[in-house]
């Protein structure tokens, strides 16, 4: 249907193509987009969203729940659902899509010995029907996974939290073209250089008001004795340095629990470093949960090595293809 299928820039001497196709029923519409088509990725607990503006005809029948696909230069990008549609007097219709990640927001009740967080999400796959991709197997087994009123979402970033706590390895779960993918992140390094040249502006931010803290403190409720158990690690320099910034939890078991103490403090206890760059050139290789090279000099420090995207949105209009990108790096708080 219609003729817009497909719109070309030129850039230089790249050629930028972008193709939108919608499906409803048995028909395949490649409706006439307005420029201005966005992508939006976070590293967790958000779904991948598509933003468009269609131009409205007589041929053209979209609604809730039809698959949507997003290809740029032939590669598939994005694909997902319609979750919303906005109409007005213009003769343009506001489409909004998800990615599969969006039915991770319902809401259930599991209790489970001895999973996995990949066998986890391998379970609420099954029981939502969603298609899976690549799971890479997360290796550390959980001893209980108890989640009352949880979203699918809280589930298995708690198992993933879990994980990385007793391991030091972090995943990412991301939708990649309409299959749950779980990766190492160490996995999704990009040879991408991000410098004075390639993003137009940035804005750096460095804190210790958010997720630093100096002293954790855990405490488990023992009901055989009745009396509460004490779990306690700080970090006296930095104390001296920051004043008391504690970290306060009550665990549901006693083992392991001075050894999570520990860990915390290693995850927790350093400044957080946050990297927005605007209208980066695009590259169809970045998500959330990527990590590319960043060289720039941010004042308290001059950076020359690997970040983190924490989010990024993809940008196609004025014949070209840019991001804006928040980074997190080098002293990395998960």
């Amino acid at each position: 249907h219609g003729s817009g299928s497909y719109f070309t820039f030129l850039k230089g001497s790249i050629r930028l193509t972008v193709e939108l196709l919608i499906q409803n029923g048995s028909k395949i519409y490649y409706p006439v987009t307005e420029e201005g088509i966005t992508i939006a990725w976070e590293r967790k607990g958000t779904p991948g969203k598509l933003e468009f503006k269609v131009i409205q005809d007589n041929a053209l029948a979209i609604q809730e729940g039809n698959p949507v696909k997003l290809s740029i230069n032939g590669i598939p990008m994005f694909y997902g659902f319609v979750f919303r549609i906005k109409r007005n007097r213009e003769p343009t219709v506001d489409v909004v899509a998800y990615d599969q990640l969006r039915y991770l927001k319902n809401k259930d009740t599991i209790t489970e010995e001895g999973l996995k967080a990949s066998d986890l999400l391998k379970r609420i796959a099954t029981d939502f029907r969603l298609r899976l991709g690549t799971v890479e197997n997360t290796r550390y087994i959980i001893e209980t996974i108890v989640e009352e009123n949880q979203t699918l979402f809280d589930m298995v970033q708690n198992a993933l939290d879990e994980t990385l706590l007793n391991t030091k390895q972090l995943y990412v779960l991301y939708d990649d073209v309409g299959k749950l993918t779980l990766k190492n992140i160490n996995s999704m390094k990009v040879g991408l250089l991000i410098n004075a040249e390639t993003g137009e502006n940035f804005d750096y931010e460095s804190s210790i008001d958010d997720q630093t803290y100096n002293k954790i403190k855990l405490v488990f409720n023992n009901e055989k004795s009745g009396k509460r158990e004490l779990y306690v690690t700080q970090d006296g320099a930095k104390i001296n340095q920051w004043g008391v910034l504690q970290y306060f939890e009550e665990v549901q078991t006693q083992t392991g629990a001075q050894a999570k103490a520990n860990a915390l403090l290693k995850l927790y206890e350093q400044k957080t470093r946050k990297l927005t760059i605007k209208n980066a050139f695009g590259d169809v290789r970045v998500r959330a949960g990527t990590s590319l090279v960043v060289s720039l000099n941010l004042g308290d420090i001059i950076t020359n090595n690997f970040m983190v995207v924490e989010k990024v949105q993809h940008i196609f209009k004025d014949n070209e293809h840019l991001m804006d990108l928040t980074l997190i790096g080098g002293t990395f708080i998960a």
